[in-house]
C-alpha cells in the first residue's frame, strides 16, 4: 500500500491465540456477517466480507475465593458463544441508542455465563450458575417481542433457561443419562428450540410466556446406533459433571432446522445423516456415512434451494440435494474444505463450519430485479447466443475454522444449463448482457460474467457445484512459547544496501508450539505471515536487525546413547527462506539453552545447558567466533546507545543511603546518574562498531565482554562494591543498556549498576524469582531512564522506575492482564517523542498476543484508561459493515439507502480516488448540496434531513467504510426499482431477513388485494406482456417485468426463493406447498400416520383419496368407528354410490372418544368451510385453516381467515413482518399501519405508506394500459388503498411523528462522534 501507515490512537489491542478442541467448536455467524468464536479464554470477533479480525473480547476470570490469595486466577476455555438475535433499535423517541443487537452470550468450561457487550468489551451480566458445570451450547428464544431467554446446556444431561432481564434461572431438566450435544432455534418460529443428544434422545421446548407453565415440552427418540458410543462412555471419566463435548470430542450430533418447511429437522449423528418429522414424530429419511469420508460433524442448510451441506471430521464438505416430491436425498458432490497444497502434516483439524445467511436474502433481491423479459432481444437460433453457457443458479458462502488458526472463506457456485426449449427460454433466461441481471460484481465472485437465473429454470441433473476460495485470515497458529521485538542499532544497516541506518519495524516474532514463527504487524493488528521454521515446539528466537530471525528448537535422542539434536535456523522475512547453521552429524550432549543476538544483528551468542557458551558472528555464512567455558546462568546484549542530556557533575552526585543495605555499605545514590565528559571518554576508548555483553556466573560474579570484529575482550567495568553481590540469591534475569545492567535473582531482588562509575543499588520486590527484565524505550526529553518491565517467575509482571527515590512504592503491578499467565514480556520500541505512550507486548499463557499502554503522569507510572479511539487502526481494506456504526449513524445510513442515494455518492470515497481515479465521475465539492445525490425527496418528513444525514455520513465515506464494491453494485441495481427493494435491500444489510421478505413479498400482496377489490380470480394462465422498446432504466422499472405479472412468475418465485414461501398468502402457493408434503407420507405406516393424511386430504379437497384411506381402515384398529362415520360423511358429499358403499361398512356402538380435527371433516362434508376453518384456528391448526380456506374459499370469506391468522402470527409466534403480509394480503392496511406504529418503528411506518402508495400507482398505470370500456369503473374502484388515504388521521400522524424521528436522529449524529471500528 502507497499510503504511509500512521500508528493508532490507542495501543490497546488484542491478538488471540487459535481455537482448539477445548472450545467445543463452537461458534456464530450473525446476519450481519460478523464471525464470533472463542479462542481460548477469549471471544474472537471477524468480519467475514473482509476476512479481518475486527475485536477479541478477554472473559475476565472467575473471582477468587479467598480475598487474601495472591496467586493469580486464570479465565477458564470459553465453550460456547451465540449473538443475541436482536435488530438495531429503531425507538429514538422514547428510549435512548443502545447497543442491544451487538451483545453476545459467551459460555465456559467453569459453568459461567456472561453476557458481553461488542462496544465496551466487557461483560455487562454475569447469569447466575449454581453449578460448576461447563456449558455445552446457548441459544436463544423468543418469549414476548423484545425480550429472549437463554437456553443453555449445562453439564452432560441438564438444560437450564434464564431470564435476561435478571441473570436467574427459571426452568431446568435434567435428561440422565443422555449427553446433550447441541441446541438449536426454529428459523419459522423464534419460540421453539429443540436439543439434541448422542443417544437419539430429542427435547422439543415450545414457550408460549414467561412463566413456567407456559413451557411446552415434548421428548422424542430417534432411533441410532451408539455401540461406539457406549464403549467410549465406559471409558470415560468423570461423565457426571463434564459437557458431551469434553468426554467425546469427536463424536458429535448435530441437528439443523429445515428453513423452508416447517416440522423438518435435519439431524446427523457421526455415522448417520436423519430427515425427521416432528409432526409426525417419525423419520422420514436414513443415510448412512458415505464410503471413505470422516464422520459428519456439522448440517448445513441452503436457503434459497432445498441443499443440504454435511462436513466431516477429515475436512471434506459433502452435498446433498433432494429429490423432487419426496424427502429423500441424494449426495451430489464431496468437496475439500482445506487444501492439500501448503497444508502441515498432520493436517489440521476442522473445528466449524458455518454458512452465510445474508447472501442468500441479497440474491434473492438480486434475483427479484432481474429483468427476465430481455431475452426476447436476443436471437434464439444464434450459435453463440448465451444459452451454450453455464450460467449461475446460486452463490452459497463457506465459512471454515481449522484450529491452526486460520479462517477460510468458500464460494460455493451452483452452475447449470437452461432448458434447450424456446418457452423455457422466453420465461426464464436473462440478459447476460445486461450488469442489473448479476448477483453482485466483486472481487471475490468467481465468476462475474455469469448470469443469475432461478433453480427453477434448470435440470438438477445438469447444475454442478464448484468450491472456490476467495478468503483467508491468519490469526496465531499454536500456542505462543517465545516472543522477540527488533530493536535495531545504529550499526545495523538496511538490507538493500547504503549506509542508512536500520530502523525499528512495527513487527515482533511470535515462536509457537507447532514450530511456526508468526510476524506480527503491530499497527494492523494482524498476522503478517506465518512461517513453518521448526518441526517442534520453538524454543527461542530472536531478531538480527530488523529482516532476518534466528530460531532454535531441538529434539532428544532416543537412543542407547542419548542426546539432542539442536536445529538453529536463520530465516529471512523478505523473502521467506530459511537456512540451517551450526549443522552437526552427530546428536549433542547439551541442547541449546537460549540465543542471545546482539542489537546490530551481528553477533549471536548460544547459552547449551551444561556447556561451553558460543560466540558467533552472523554474516552470510555464520562462523563461531569463540566458546567461552564459563559457568554463565544469564547474559544480555547492551541495547542501542540513546543520547543523553549534558548535566552538571555536582548535581548527579547526590546520594542518599539505602535502608535495604548493609551497615558498612556506603552511601550509593538512589537515582541512576548519567556519565559526565570523563565518563564519556571512557566510553569512547572501544571502537564505535563494538558491542558487549554482561554476564553472571554460577557464583554471583558479574562481567561484561566486548566483541569487535572476531576479539571479544574484558569490557573493564568499574566494579560495585563487594557488598553488592549477594551470595543467597541466583541471578536468573538481567538487562543491559550502557551504562546501566539491571538484574534480578530468585528470591525477588533487583540489583542495577552503573559499569562507568561503579555505583549501585537493590531493593527486594518482594516477590517470586524474577525471571525477565526488559529497560524500556528512551528517547530524549524522558524525564527517567530506569523504566523496566519486570516478569517475575508466577507469570506476573511489574513496571518499576529505577529513577524515582523508591522505586517499590511508585511501581505499577500487572495493570491490565487479569485472567491470563504472562509468559514473555517487552517493550514495543516505535516511541519518538517524550509525549508517546509506553507500549508494552505480552505473550499470555492463553496464546494471545497483547498490547498494553503504559502512560507516565509526572514521575509516576501508571495505567491511565484511554478513550476509545476514533478512527480505526490501519486496514489493507475498509472495514464496510454498517451494524458496527454508533446506532445513530447506522440508522442514518439506514435511511439514506431506503430514499435512495446515487452510486456516485459511494465512489467518491478517498482510497478510490488515489487508487482508480480515472473512475470517478463526479467529485462532491464541500459547497454543492448534496442532496443532489438524492434520487427523490420523500413526499413525507423533513426534506432538509437527508442532505444533513449525508454530512455525518461524510467521513465514513471519505474513508470507503460503508460498502464495498460488491454491495455498491448491488445497490444499484434495486435504487430505480421502487421502494419496496431499496427497503428490501437495507433490511437484508443490517441483518433483518425477516424484514427484507416482507418487502419483498409486498408488491404480490398489494396484487392480491387489488385483485380482490376488483373480485378478479386469480390469473392461472401466463400472460403476454408487451415490453415497449426503451433503455434499460425503463426496462428495469417496468412492473410487468419483474413483479407482478402471471401465475407462472409466482410459482418461479416459490421454487427459486425458497424461503420466501415461508410467507406466502397466495391460494394457489398454498395449495402447491400442502400437495407437496402429502406426497412425502405416502409410504408411511400407523394410526397416527393415516390420520394426519387425512387431514391433509381433506384440507387441499381430495375428499376421494381421504374416503379411500378412511375405508382402508382394520376392524380391530381403535380407530375404525371414527374413520368409518367420517368416511359415510365424506362420501355423501361426493356421489351417492360411494355413499352407499361407505354405509355398508359402518358399524353400530360408536361410542369412542373422536379426535378434535374430525369435527372439521364433517363440517367440511356439508360445505362449512368457514366454520371448519375457525374450528381449526381455534384449535391452534393456523396453517392448515389456511390451506383449507385457499382450497375453498374466496373475496372477504378468505381475507377473515387472514387477518385472524395474522392477529395469532403478531401476538403468540411475535413475528411482526410476516404478521403484516398477511394483513396486508387480506386488505387491512390500517391495522397493519397500527402494528407499525404500536411497534415504536415511525420510519418504517412512514416507509410502508411510500411504499404502498408507489406499489398501488404502478398497478394503477397498468390497469390504464388497458383497452377495457370499464376501465374507467375499475379505476375508480381501486382510486385509494383502503386504510392509507392521504386524508386519513393515522396517515396524518405518521407523517408527524416521522419528522420527529428524523429530527431526533440528526441531534443524536451530531452528538455521535464518528468511529468504524
Amino acid at each position: 500500500m502507497s499510503n504511509p501507515r500512521s500508528s493508532p490512537d490507542s495501543w490497546n489491542c488484542m491478538l488471540p491465540g487459535p481455537p482448539s478442541r477445548n472450545n467445543f467448536g463452537s461458534s456464530d455467524l450473525s446476519s450481519h456477517d460478523l464471525l464470533a468464536f472463542p479462542s481460548g479464554s477469549s471471544v474472537s470477533v471477524v468480519d467475514t466480507r473482509s476476512m479481518q479480525l475486527v475485536s477479541a473480547i478477554p472473559v475476565p476470570p472467575p473471582s477468587s475465593p479467598s480475598s487474601s490469595s495472591t496467586a493469580p486466577s486464570l479465565s477458564p476455555f470459553v465453550t460456547s458463544v451465540r449473538w443475541i438475535p436482536l435488530p438495531l433499535n429503531r425507538d429514538l423517541l422514547s428510549t435512548e441508542p443502545s447497543s442491544s443487537h451487538l451483545l453476545l452470550a459467551a459460555g465456559d468450561r467453569q459453568g459461567r455465563i456472561a453476557l458481553l457487550d461488542f462496544r465496551l468489551k466487557t461483560a455487562v451480566m454475569w447469569f447466575e450458575t449454581d453449578s460448576k458445570l461447563g456449558i455445552q451450547d446457548l441459544c436463544w428464544v423468543q418469549a414476548r417481542p423484545d425480550f429472549y431467554f437463554l437456553v443453555a446446556i449445562n453439564g452432560p444431561s441438564t438444560i437450564s433457561i434464564f431470564n435476561t432481564l435478571t441473570g436467574r434461572c427459571v426452568w431446568k431438566y435434567d435428561a440422565s443419562p443422555e449427553f446433550f450435544s447441541c441446541l438449536r432455534r426454529d428459523p419459522l418460529d423464534s419460540r421453539h428450540i429443540c436439543a439434541l443428544g448422542l443417544k437419539g434422545f430429542l427435547l422439543s421446548i415450545m414457550i408460549l410466556g414467561e412463566s413456567e407453565s407456559n413451557f411446552v415440552i415434548k421428548d422424542f427418540q430417534i432411533r441410532t446406533d451408539c455401540s461406539e458410543l457406549n464403549k467410549l462412555e465406559r471409558d470415560a471419566s468423570d461423565v457426571s459433571t463434564s459437557p458431551a463435548s469434553a468426554l467425546f470430542p469427536l463424536y458429535m450430533a448435530r441437528l439443523a432446522f429445515s428453513p423452508q418447511w416447517r416440522h423438518i429437522l435435519f439431524i446427523t449423528f457421526p455415522k448417520e445423516l436423519i430427515v425427521f418429522d416432528l409432526q409426525y414424530e417419525t423419520t422420514l429419511f436414513t443415510a448412512t456415512l458415505p464410503r471413505g469420508c470422516g464422520k459428519f460433524i456439522e448440517v448445513l442448510l441452503d436457503l434459497n434451494n432445498e441443499w443440504m451441506y454435511c462436513a466431516h471430521l477429515d475436512g471434506k464438505l459433502s452435498t446433498w440435494r433432494r429429490k423432487p416430491g419426496e424427502q429423500v436425498y441424494t449426495m451430489n458432490s464431496m468437496e475439500e474444505l482445506m487444501p492439500s497444497l501448503g497444508t502441515s502434516v498432520p493436517s489440521p483439524s476442522v473445528l466449524a463450519v458455518l454458512l452465510s445467511q445474508s447472501n442468500s436474502i441479497l440474491q434473492n433481491i438480486a434475483k427479484t430485479n432481474a429483468p427476465s423479459s430481455t431475452y426476447l432481444d436476443k436471437d434464439p437460433d444464434n450459435p453463440f447466443d448465451f444459452c451454450d453457457k453455464s450460467f449461475m443458479v446460486s452463490e452459497t458462502h463457506l465459512i471454515f475454522i481449522s484450529d491452526d488458526g486460520k479462517l477460510w472463506n468458500w464460494i460455493l457456485t451452483a452452475e447449470g444449463k437452461p432448458h434447450t426449449q424456446k418457452d423455457d427460454k422466453k420465461s426464464d433466461l436473462v440478459n447476460d448482457e445486461n450488469p442489473e441481471s448479476l448477483i453482485g460484481i466483486s472481487a471475490n465472485s468467481i465468476i462475474p460474467s455469469k448470469s443469475c437465473l432461478s433453480s427453477s429454470s434448470f435440470n438438477p441433473e445438469n447444475i454442478i457445484l464448484k468450491m472456490s476460495l476467495v478468503g483467508q485470515l491468519q490469526l496465531l497458529s499454536s500456542t505462543v512459547t517465545t516472543l522477540a521485538i527488533p530493536i535495531p542499532s545504529l550499526m545495523s544497516t538496511l538490507a538493500r544496501g547504503g549506509n542508512h541506518p536500520a530502523v525499528a519495524v512495527p513487527l515482533v516474532a511470535l515462536g509457537t508450539q507447532n514450530g511456526n514463527i508468526d510476524v506480527i504487524d503491530v499497527c494492523a493488528n494482524a498476522v503478517a505471515s506465518s512461517l513453518s521454521v521448526h518441526n517442534g515446539t520453538v524454543k527461542g528466537l530472536r531478531w538480527l536487525g530488523n529482516s532476518k530471525l534466528v530460531s532454535f528448537s531441538y529434539t532428544q535422542v532416543n537412543e542407547k546413547a542419548g542426546g539432542f539434536i539442536n536445529k538453529l535456523v536463520v530465516t529471512c522475512l523478505r523473502s521467506g527462506l530459511h537456512r540451517n547453521f551450526r549443522v552437526l552429524q552427530k546428536p549433542e550432549r547439551a541442547p541449546v539453552r537460549a540465543l542471545r543476538a546482539s542489537s546490530s544483528g551481528r553477533y549471536l551468542v548460544i547459552l547449551l545447558r551444561d556447556a561451553p557458551v558460543e560466540v558467533w558472528a552472523m554474516t552470510k555464512n555464520p562462523t563461531m567466533l569463540r566458546s567461552l567455558a564459563l559457568p554463565f546462568t544469564v547474559l544480555e546484549w547492551t541495547l542501542p546507545t540513546v543520547p543523553r542530556p549534558v548535566q552538571n557533575a555536582s548535581a548527579r552526585q547526590s546520594s542518599s543511603s539505602s535502608k535495604e543495605q548493609k551497615a558498612d555499605e556506603a552511601s550509593i545514590p538512589t537515582k541512576l546518574p548519567s556519565s559526565d565528559s570523563k565518563d564519556s571518554g571512557t566510553e569512547g576508548h572501544h571502537d564505535d562498531t563494538s558491542e558487549s555483553f554482561a554476564f553472571a556466573l554460577v557464583n554471583g560474579a558479574l562481567g561484561v565482554f566486548e566483541v569487535q570484529g572476531r576479539r571479544i575482550r574484558d569490557f573493564r567495568p568499574k566494579w560495585p562494591s563487594s557488598s553488592f553481590i549477594s551470595s543467597d540469591g541466583l541471578i536468573t534475569a538481567m538487562a543491559y543498556r550502557l551504562p546501566h545492567v539491571v538484574m534480578g535473582d530468585r528470591i525477588g531482588n533487583i540489583r542495577w549498576w552503573d559499569v562507568t562509575t561503579g555505583q549501585s543499588s537493590y531493593f527486594n520486590t518482594h516477590r517470586d524469582g524474577i525471571r525477565r527484565i526488559k529497560f524500556s524505550p528512551f528517547v530524549p526529553g524522558d524525564h527517567s531512564r530506569g523504566r523496566i518491565a519486570v516478569l517475575f517467575y508466577d507469570n506476573t509482571f511489574s513496571v518499576f522506575d529505577l529513577d524515582s527515590p523508591d522505586p517499590l512504592a511508585n511501581s505499577l503491578l500487572q495493570p491490565q492482564s487479569p485472567g491470563t499467565l504472562v509468559l514473555e514480556l517487552d517493550w514495543l520500541p516505535l516511541r519518538t517523542d517524550k509525549n508517546d505512550p509506553l507500549v508494552l507486548c505480552i505473550a499470555g499463557a492463553d496464546s494471545s498476543f497483547r498490547l498494553f499502554e503504559i502512560n507516565v503522569n509526572g514521575k509516576r507510572v501508571g495505567y491511565v484508561p484511554q478513550p476509545k479511539t476514533l478512527k480505526e487502526r490501519f486496514r489493507p481494506v475498509p472495514l464496510c459493515c454498517p451494524v458496527l456504526l454508533p446506532t445513530p449513524h447506522a440508522l442514518a445510513l439506514r435511511m439514506i439507502l431506503q430514499l435512495g442515494v446515487k452510486r456516485s455518492w459511494f465512489d467518491t470515497c478517498s482510497t478510490i480516488i488515489e487508487k482508480r481515479p480515472h473512475l470517478i465521475q463526479e467529485t462532491p465539492s464541500s459547497t454543492e448540496d448534496l442532496r443532489t445525490y438524492m434520487i427523490d425527496l420523500p413526499s413525507l418528513g423533513d426534506p432538509v434531513v437527508p442532505e444533513m444525514l449525508l454530512k455525518v455520513l461524510e467521513p465514513y465515506r471519505k474513508e470507503g467504510c460503508i460498502l464495498d464494491d460488491e454491495r455498491s453494485t448491488m445497490y444499484a441495481t434495486v435504487l430505480n426499482n421502487g421502494y419496496a427493494m431499496r427497503l428490501a435491500y437495507a433490511a437484508a444489510l443490517f441483518g433483518e431477513t425477516s424484514e427484507a421478505l416482507f418487502w419483498l413479498q409486498l408488491p404480490l400482496a398489494l396484487n392480491h388485494l387489488i385483485n380482490k377489490l376488483l373480485k378478479k380470480p386469480p390469473t392461472k394462465d401466463p400472460v403476454a406482456v408487451s415490453i415497449p422498446e426503451a433503455d434499460e432504466t425503463s426496462v428495469l422499472t417496468s412492473l410487468s417485468s419483474k413483479k407482478y405479472s402471471t401465475e407462472e412468475m409466482r410459482r418461479d418465485t416459490l421454487q427459486s426463493h425458497g424461503h420466501l414461501k415461508l410467507i406466502t398468502f397466495d391460494q394457489e402457493e398454498l395449495r402447491e406447498i400442502a400437495c407437496e408434503r402429502i406426497s412425502w407420507h405416502k409410504k408411511l405406516e400407523g394410526e397416527e400416520a393415516i390420520q394426519n393424511r387425512v387431514h391433509e386430504l381433506v384440507s387441499v379437497g381430495n375428499l376421494e383419496a381421504a374416503v379411500s384411506l378412511l375405508l382402508s381402515t382394520p376392524p380391530e384398529s381403535s380407530y375404525f368407528y371414527v374413520n368409518a362415520l367420517r368416511a359415510v360423511a365424506l362420501s355423501s358429499a361426493i356421489s351417492r354410490s360411494l355413499h352407499e358403499l361407505a354405509v355398508k361398512v359402518v358399524a353400530a356402538n360408536m361410542v369412542r372418544a373422536d379426535r378434535s380435527l374430525s369435527g372439521t371433516h364433517l363440517l367440511c362434508a356439508v360445505g362449512r368451510y368457514q366454520e371448519a376453518c375457525s374450528q381449526l384456528q381455534d384449535a391452534g391448526c393456523w396453517t392448515d385453516a389456511a390451506t383449507l380456506a385457499s382450497s375453498h374459499l374466496n373475496g372477504s370469506d378468505y381475507a377473515r381467515v387472514l387477518q385472524r391468522w395474522a392477529g395469532q402470527v403478531l401476538r403468540s409466534e411475535h413475528n411482526i413482518w410476516r404478521a403484516l403480509i398477511l394483513y396486508v394480503a387480506a386488505g387491512s392496511l390500517q391495522e397493519a399501519l397500527a402494528v407499525l406504529r404500536e411497534a415504536q418503528l415511525p420510519d418504517t411506518a412512514a416507509m410502508f405508506i411510500l411504499a404502498c402508495r408507489e406499489i398501488h400507482a404502478e398497478l394503477l398505470s397498468k390497469l390504464d394500459n388497458t383497452d377495457d370500456e370499464s376501465n374507467s369503473s375499475i379505476h375508480d374502484k381501486v382510486l385509494h388503498l383502503p386504510g392509507l388515504d392521504p386524508q386519513n388521521e393515522d396517515v396524518i400522524a405518521v407523517g408527524e411523528y416521522f419528522g420527529q424521528y428524523q429530527r431526533k436522529l440528526v441531534h443524536l449524529c451530531m452528538d455521535s462522534q464518528p468511529f468504524s471500528d
